[in-house]
């Protein structure tokens, strides 16, 4: 009897030292190109900027799905007027890390825009397709006004002559995730933006995460 218990006592020692042991959080190997204080920092200062700008009128926010859901729950929570939201999704990407340059609407929009000032919400400008896609489809339901809000600036990568409204950050031409960005669906809920090592960026930041 008394080595049952204590073989008990032991299996429940080992069963707490499982339970206890630290797992790294996914995506700690990634470096960080931005880290959450400085996101969060600078929505605030966007939010206040399209607060004082539509001031007096009610922007139409449309956070393109999936990357911008994050950025756009932020956004909106410090923007200091009324407004209202909705959501389209478009593909692009796929499981690549390298745009696809073809562009598909997965999701249309519930609410009519029409005579409304929409203000399209992006996680990454990239080369431009996207957003001048939006452009043309957004454009022909006669929306009062169409600007675009994007956290991530990729310039280098431009392929069409387009540009944001208000950007959060330029970035260089790395592979970015988390903050809402992913990677095959995976990393979007690191509070942080972080990006995926190629032996062509390594040299832009170091090795080291």
């Amino acid at each position: 009897m008394q080595n049952a218990v204590l073989q008990f006592n032991r299996l429940l020692s080992e069963a707490s030292t499982v339970t206890h042991m630290k797992i790294p959080p996914i995506g700690a190997d990634l470096p960080i190109l931005l880290d959450a204080a400085k996101l969060q920092g600078r929505i605030s200062e966007l939010a206040a900027a399209i607060s004082r700008d539509y001031e007096g009128r009610t922007p139409h926010l449309v956070g393109v799905l999936k990357g911008a859901w994050v950025f756009m729950a932020d956004l909106v929570r410090r923007i200091s007027i009324h407004c209202t939201v909705d959501f389209l999704s478009i593909q692009s990407y796929g499981s690549d890390t390298v745009s696809s340059g073809e562009v598909k609407i997965t999701k249309d929009l519930d609410i009519s825009i029409e005579g409304r000032d929409v203000l399209v919400v992006e996680d990454i400008l990239d080369t431009g397709r996207t957003y001048s896609y939006l452009q043309e489809v957004l454009g022909a339901h006669d929306p009062a006004s169409l600007k675009l809000v994007a956290l991530l600036d990729k310039r280098s990568r431009r392929v069409i002559p387009v540009r944001a409204d208000y950007v959060g950050f330029e970035i260089p031409d790395v592979f970015v995730v988390g903050y809402g960005l992913d990677h095959d669906q995976k990393y979007r809920n690191l509070p942080d933006v972080r990006y995926i090592p190629t032996p062509q960026t390594l040299p832009l930041f170091g090795s080291t995460p």
